[in-house]
């Protein structure tokens, strides 16, 4: 990929969030200058056996490393900041956000023993940024989590805008209506290009305002004879806010339990963005002494999370909290595409307890932090861009986006679709697709970042599905004759003592390997290896229709020695 050189000229690369849901990342490249919008996570698909997250590549970043002047966060969710670490392990580069997105990337950053680089900086809405040849505005918008914001960028290509995750809420908890006016001036100026949110393109009408889970959850509390617990997402300050107005309003003390929301309570309270009087909280190791219909508990866990305090609650494997019947459990949130069956076990497991459980959309504890297609219109005409490249979303999201911008009269060819990697050129005369540069997925399992790919996933695939078969043998090293073995070990594919003959046949298979090996006086390691594990696949397959992972394991010894 060829830096941006040419003058009024700039490059548009998604690394991360078109296409897919999650890892959001966007890199703006004036060919002097590089400045980069948010830099998230995704969690790990169904597939992806022991891999924790997965981040974008940041090749792109890494390689141009010397013109990159910043990082700018639009908002707080992991999908937007979690990456930063792993970025950070590689070069310094200031960011610019809001207090509260910078107060909990801080505490995220102190996980990895890192700090905020230096030159980083909060902004709020109205502040002008100068970087290289960037001038940045901030504006705000509705979200799921406080202190959101899209990023009005004048290039030398023109102005760029991008809507960072959007909602228009004309009743918001803290009062902070979406700035229409700013959209408004910036489209009568004119926008050369917007970016914007797509995630809930195949939505019809508008999504509901945040205060109706308000006053939903004032209902449940209000009517639960015992203990409520309310599940949501750590960094949804605003829904925490009014889960302790509710349980403020009927008397009832909160506990909060699950370090992520511990984190963000922590935080918002200390920024000025919650207001939790100190008389109404609990310790969680005191809970048990107080009436359950005096209770109301905060947590995690939405998603059916093995280790969260949800979970563990569900499978009576919590310290402190135990499921009693007569409790109420609010899931308020979604599944994530991909956790279903996680969520609903922990339904199952709660129900069976003898837990309430009020969840889903329908039960109206939880709304979209995303605009719905009017909304989406509703952007489109007050920016009025020459341009659109829809992101954040899947492929479906994004070219419903584009038959929306189509249907409120933007020309088609004026609509650019792209993927993670496609280079947008922009100038001053128009946009196009210019290419592709390096882009894809970073898989981060423990304490490694990208040492788990593809072939390492597709054996662990294997051994999910058909485990593994094992054989040990020692042979001569000279002559090739076997010494010892050949033992066959099974794990995951067969329970030894009750498939007896099978092991005895594959035994019995991998000794006939062995002597064809020796006959022909194939005597390296490699050659033997080989033949046996090849034997001993075609041999199961034959007798099981099944495709176990053959590790042949051959000693060489040499006995004159």
């Amino acid at each position: 990929m060829e830096k941006a050189e040419r003058k009024n000229l700039i490059n548009i690369i998604p690394l991360g969030g078109v296409g897919e849901i999650g890892k959001n990342m966007t890199v703006i490249d004036s060919g002097g200058d590089i400045i980069v919008i948010d830099a998230g996570l995704a969690f790990p698909e169904a597939d992806m056996f022991g891999v924790d997250i997965v981040i974008p590549d940041m090749s792109y970043l890494f390689e141009n490393r010397e013109r990159v002047r910043a990082l700018l966060i639009t908002h707080g969710h992991e999908d937007h900041t979690g990456a930063i670490p792993y970025l950070l392990r590689e070069m310094s580069v200031p960011i610019h956000g809001t207090a509260l997105a910078l107060g909990l990337i801080r505490e995220k950053l102190k996980e990895h023993n890192l700090e905020l680089p230096k030159r980083s900086s909060p902004y709020k809405p109205g502040d002008v940024l100068n970087i290289g040849c960037f001038r940045v505005e901030p504006f705000r918008v509705n979200h799921s989590i406080a202190d959101s914001v899209g990023l009005l960028i004048d290039t030398p290509a023109g102005r760029v805008i991008h809507s960072g995750d959007f909602k228009f809420d004309h009743t918001p908890v803290d009062g902070e209506v979406a700035d229409f006016r700013r959209l408004a001036i910036a489209g009568e100026e004119g926008v050369q290009v917007l970016l914007a949110d797509s995630t809930n393109a195949d939505r019809p009408g508008y999504t509901p305002s945040e205060k109706t889970v308000g006053v939903k959850l004032e209902e449940i509390i209000a009517s639960a004879p015992g203990r409520v617990m309310v599940a949501t997402f750590a960094s949804n300050v605003h829904r925490i806010q009014q889960v302790v107005s509710a349980a403020l309003k009927w008397e009832r003390r909160l506990a909060v339990l699950g370090r992520s929301i511990e984190n963000t309570v922590k935080v918002a309270c200390e920024l000025g963005y919650l207001d939790i009087p100190d008389n109404i909280i609990v310790p969680i190791d005191e809970v048990r002494r107080f009436p359950p219909e005096k209770l109301v508990i905060l947590t995690t866990g939405t998603q059916g999370e093995p280790l969260s305090a949800l979970s563990r609650m569900s499978t009576g494997d919590h310290r402190w909290v135990e499921i009693i019947p007569g409790d109420t459990v609010v899931i308020a949130a979604t599944p994530v595409p991909g956790n279903e069956s996680m969520v609903y076990r922990t339904i199952d497991n709660l129900t069976r307890m003898g837990a309430r459980v009020i969840h889903g959309r329908e039960s109206g504890v939880h709304v979209s932090g995303h605009g719905a297609q009017e909304e989406i219109k509703l952007m489109l005409n007050l920016v009025k861009p020459r341009y659109l490249i829809p992101v954040h979303g899947e492929f479906r999201h994004l070219k419903m986006h584009a038959y929306l911008a189509e249907s409120i009269g933007i020309p088609p060819e004026n609509v650019l679709v792209g993927e993670n990697g496609t280079v947008f050129e922009v100038t001053r005369e128009g946009a196009c697709v210019a290419g592709k540069t390096t882009a894809g997925s970073v898989m981060v399992d423990g304490l490694g970042v990208g040492d788990v790919g593809n072939v390492v996933l597709r054996d662990r695939r294997q051994l999910a599905q058909d485990g593994i078969l094992i054989a040990v043998a020692a042979i001569d090293k000279q002559t090739g004759a076997t010494l010892s073995g050949p033992d066959i070990v099974s794990r995951g594919f067969v329970y030894m003592r009750e498939s007896e003959q099978l092991i005895e046949e594959a035994r019995a298979r991998v000794v006939e390997a062995l002597a064809r090996c020796q006959a022909r006086q194939q005597t390296e390691w490699p050659v033997v290896k080989n033949a046996v594990r090849e034997a001993l696949a075609q041999f199961l397959w034959e007798k099981t229709r099944r495709r176990p992972m053959v590790m042949p394991i051959i000693l060489e010894v040499n006995p004159g020695q």
